[in-house]
């Protein structure tokens, strides 16, 4: 079966130079963005029920774009005043630019890591005897959690927001060629939407070993998977199975 349409399960890309693009351009065929959930944040009211007193923290771990907005905005609707002598540890260096947003960087002490978690770890063991903070989602991958245990430091998490199924009736009666996964969760949400699915001809993509689990625990066939050696990316994974399969 030739691939003529697929549906990704994230928001539109805001450059017009995003691979999406590209493949669309170079493969002929029609992808359309659905994000199948999004991100609510957690009243303040909820925050205040925790008991959490943000003064006693001196640091504070980033790991996404997420955490920087709804720990700025607890932090606005509680009136605490950030201090300028607070840590950043922030996983990347697209979480730590994206901080600009709410201070002067070079007016602040911001320690990034490379990618991963595990690397972030590195720079926090540097600064054990800080009070670290996790401004969280309220599905937090396990590893996060053990790698900060390990460390034996002082942290707390907070969640501050949480991860919502988005209502997809309107794709009842669309069909695609290829729907792509990212996390767990958008598997959750098709089968939230439509618990009925039968995927039939449809081929699933899916990025990452927990999502192509979810994939398969589903009941699911996965036909194509990312991240790999030859296919890092899932615009190469797609790429790579539409040669193959148009082709013939």
């Amino acid at each position: 079966m030739k691939v003529k349409t697929i549906l990704v399960s994230q928001p539109e890309p805001k450059t017009e130079t995003s691979p999406y693009f590209d493949l669309s351009d170079k493969q002929k065929v029609k992808i359309d963005f659905r994000p199948f959930i999004h991100v609510e944040g957690i009243s303040v009211k909820e925050v205040r029920g925790e008991k959490v007193d943000l003064h006693n923290f001196t640091a504070i771990i980033l790991t996404s774009r997420n955490a920087v907005d709804h720990f700025f905005r607890i932090a606005e609707e509680m009136r605490f005043k950030v201090p300028d002598a607070m840590k950043y540890f922030c996983q990347s260096e697209a979480v730590a630019y994206y901080l600009q947003k709410y201070v002067v960087y070079r007016k602040r002490k911001i320690y990034v890591g490379t990618r991963t978690f595990p690397d972030l770890t590195k720079l926090i063991k540097k600064h054990k005897s800080e009070k670290f903070l996790l401004p969280s989602s309220d599905k937090l991958k396990p590893l996060i959690p053990e790698e900060l245990d390990s460390l034996g430091i002082n942290w707390k998490r907070l969640d501050l927001y949480r991860t919502v199924v988005s209502d997809l009736s309107d794709l009842e009666d669309v069909f695609y060629d290829v729907l792509v996964f990212f996390s767990p969760s958008g598997i959750e949400s098709l089968l939230k939407n439509f618990p009925n699915f039968q995927q039939n001809k449809t081929r699933i993509a899916a990025f990452g070993n927990s999502t192509v689990k979810a994939v398969t625990d589903a009941g699911f066939k996965c036909d194509i998977t990312a991240p790999s050696p030859e296919t890092p990316s899932m615009t190469m994974a797609l790429d790579k199975y539409i040669k193959l399969v148009n082709k013939k």
